[in-house]
């Protein structure tokens, strides 16, 4: 099989994915083998790559995968050959601690991540425990439905863990391919939403998709937000986000790693009267198990460009550019891409 192979940490703009024929891996007890068509471009790929965030080496990277399955190994009965599955970025965790038991295996020490501790979907095949794979709602093609296997997951997660309520205005700072899902999931909520963020062409589709306000990341929006989700990789978001928020806010922060450190803030300006600052650690196979069917239900629409896989390296260095609008998804079918 064609798979894109990481061996060395290096800069996006260096193109250290590498092009390699591999064999086809088998699946062991428990698992099947996901014949590939759809896989998308995350930007944690970009920390897994320049060393922010410490991957198996070599890997095949890739969390947000679509695919149908291929073959079934021993006492695996979940799925048929030719069912349509997704694979997100929780790979695997040890079911059995004290996290697992109370349905935050994200925390698992032993969670081991799609495309990061284990290989992934930049490639033809993946193997995948069945009880880790998720059937795909059949509204969704399998390029729109990647996103949705972890931008709109973890998106899933932030909203859900701001506790943002009905009628509440919900701040969204950068707007890529986890913010283009969340505005939609906010609208449905009954939220009001401004979103922040440099790129002209972000800002129309945020309007577009329901945002009531949208300015650059230094622009002052009509009123205090009652929560906040950061998905910006500069650690300077995390005091402006604050300075806008409400008494009693919530900042969520929803990337694993900044490229810059949050800068150095003042607690009496910033975070007294009760607000709050929480991050996000990776998604459980229930947040997939919920989020799925709810997309369906209320029709998200993911905005995605389609590659081949060969090209996933100038991919890598357009996000890291912000050249992104919506999601980038590597297309396995011949000629999608086209």
């Amino acid at each position: 099989m064609k798979a894109q192979v990481l061996k060395k940490q290096a800069a996006v703009e260096t193109a250290p994915l590498e092009l390699t024929e591999l064999p086809v891996p088998e699946p062991g007890d428990g698992e099947i083998l996901v014949k590939i068509s759809a896989c998308g471009v995350c930007h944690t790929e970009l920390d897994e790559i320049e060393g922010r965030l410490m991957p198996r080496l070599p890997v095949i990277p890739g969390h947000e995968i679509v695919g149908r399955v291929a073959a079934t190994g021993r006492g695996a009965s979940k799925y048929r050959a030719g069912d349509r599955v997704g694979i997100g970025w929780i790979h695997s965790a040890c079911g059995k601690c004290r996290f697992c038991r109370a349905g935050r295996e994200n925390l698992c020490d032993e969670f081991r991540a799609t495309g990061c501790d284990a290989d992934g979907g930049y490639a033809e095949y993946a193997v995948i425990g069945q009880d880790f794979a998720h059937p795909i709602p059949p509204s969704f093609t399998d390029s729109q439905a990647a996103p949705l296997l972890c931008a709109g997951a973890i998106g899933y997660r932030d909203l859900r863990l701001s506790e943002i309520k009905p009628g509440q205005t919900l701040g969204l700072f950068g707007f890529g391919a986890s913010a283009h899902i969340v505005v939609q999931l906010a609208r449905h909520r009954g939220c009001e939403i401004f979103v922040f963020t440099r790129g002209e062409e972000h800002r129309r589709l945020a309007a577009k998709l329901g945002a009531s306000w949208t300015g650059a990341p230094d622009d002052t929006p009509p009123r205090k937000l009652d929560c906040a989700i950061d998905f910006t990789p500069v650690g300077e978001t995390v005091p402006r986000a604050l300075s806008l928020l409400d008494k009693g806010g919530r900042l969520v922060i929803a990337v694993i790693r900044k490229r810059t450190p949050v800068p150095p803030m003042d607690y009496g300006q910033l975070l007294w009267d009760e607000r709050e600052i929480r991050s996000v650690a990776n998604i459980t196979r229930q947040d997939l198990l919920e989020f799925l069917p709810l997309a369906a239900k209320i029709g998200i629409k993911t905005e995605v460009k389609e590659f081949p896989l060969e090209q996933v390296n100038n991919v890598l260095r357009l996000l890291k550019e912000g050249k992104v609008s919506g999601a980038a998804v590597l297309s396995m079918k011949e000629g999608s891409h086209k």
